[in-house]
């Protein structure tokens, strides 16, 4: 093939309303053209500071340690097990999705004992079913759930799990992949011990960096581990050598650009205000799920265990899923997520997440299903939907 028959690259402009990545602005953007520095220059050292500071906001904590995995939010998930377990350790997840299931498996390559709680999707984890799964144990190393499940649209109240984690002296694992800027995470208030995120999420950077935050008491476990992590690249006490102001030992190249698109990210997240941040995410979610419901659309999960920033709503009987999708793609530049698991080809999955969480998004999303559900065989009041949202959104 000669170079001149190779096209150059131009991807369209997609408003992203599906369960990740989100849109990303164009400050992030820019952050992303600035000059390659070395991953030792002082001046990006510098920036790396800064990054550590701002997610230490972000996640609500004093003292933990906070860093940004080279990966994906999986790249956390897996970062979190595989340091903070050991084989024949014992790992309870309490499961109500996609990414519980995840969890459990990650646990089980590691060698650790996992008892898998398995809760119908859905629906919040039941901590009485947690609380008799700890009693059953002399020593449980780490209890973990997931805060936003991706799959579903679950939010997990951890106020009562966190406790649990503390009664039975588990570390305290949890997933925010999707609630980190939608969601307080208040990882010192809740107890929390090993936490991490994904950047194309809320916090609209592009996907590939996973910000993580770790405790003292996680740390400590780290550290007095009878073996190293089976894990050499997502070795925490390695990377933390490299992310630590006072050691700077290189472990691999850092993702340079994209640590100046997390940290324009996180600085435009705290330019917004974390609390304003949270409050858009539920305005638009809650006219969403206005709108959706005067469609005559069943939304999964009922307030107040629903997360605003991603909606689940069941696909009425005869509607091709992969047909509606694709006439959004391909007509309107438009994405949303179809279901995962168990809730394959039943439900989609609508994201209102970081840059992506504008009224507008909500207003015309509504006003294409008005439109093309009639065509495809559901009937909807024309207006109602859009009409419902916009009731929310101007209150």
């Amino acid at each position: 093939m000669s170079q001149s028959s190779i096209p150059e690259l131009n991807p369209p402009a997609r408003i992203l309303l599906g369960p990740g990545p989100s849109n990303v602005s164009p400050r992030v953007l820019r952050a992303m053209t600035a000059p390659l520095l070395g991953y030792l220059d002082p001046d990006f050292l510098e920036i790396m500071n800064g990054v550590a500071d701002m997610l230490r906001e972000v996640f609500g904590t004093q003292s933990g340690f906070t860093l940004p995995i080279s990966g994906t939010g999986s790249a956390g998930m897996e970062a979190g097990i595989a340091n903070l377990l050991e084989p024949d350790d014992v790992m309870v997840v309490a499961a109500n999705g996609f990414f519980g299931d995840r969890m459990a498996e990650m646990g089980t390559r590691q060698g650790a004992t996992v008892i898998k709680i398995n809760t119908e999707w859905g629906k919040v984890v039941d901590v009485d079913q947690v609380r008799q799964e700890l009693k059953r144990h002399t020593k449980v190393k780490v209890l973990s759930v997931v805060h936003a499940e991706t799959s579903t649209g679950v939010l997990q109240p951890l106020e009562e799990l966190s406790q649990l984690a503390r009664d039975y002296d588990a570390l305290f694992l949890v997933d925010a992949v999707t609630s980190m800027g939608a969601n307080p995470i208040d990882m010192d208030r809740n107890g929390i011990d090993f936490c991490y995120a994904a950047s194309q999420k809320c916090l609209g950077a592009p996907p590939g960096l996973a910000p993580v935050g770790i405790s003292n008491k996680a740390l400590n476990a780290i550290e007095n581990r009878k073996s190293p992590p089976r894990t050499w690249y997502l070795d925490i006490g390695l990377l933390r050598s490299y992310w630590n102001e006072g050691t700077r030992v290189y472990h691999h190249t850092a993702p340079v650009t994209m640590i100046y698109a997390l940290r324009e990210a996180l600085r435009t997240l705290l330019e917004e205000g974390l609390t304003n941040s949270y409050d858009r995410h539920a305005l638009n979610g809650r006219a969403l799920r206005a709108g959706l419901e005067a469609l005559g659309l069943q939304t999964l999960v009922p307030e107040p265990h629903c997360t605003y920033q991603l909606t689940s709503v069941q696909i009425p009987d005869g509607i091709d899923d992969a047909a509606i999708r694709n006439v959004l793609l391909r007509e309107y530049n438009m994405e949303i997520g179809g279901g995962l698991g168990v809730f394959k080809g039943n439900v989609w999955r609508i994201g209102l997440m970081g840059e992506s969480s504008k009224s507008s998004n909500v207003l015309l999303l509504l006003s294409i299903l008005e439109k093309e559900l009639p065509k495809a065989g559901f009937e909807v009041a024309v207006g109602s939907g859009v009409a419902a949202a916009s009731k929310i959104l101007s209150n």
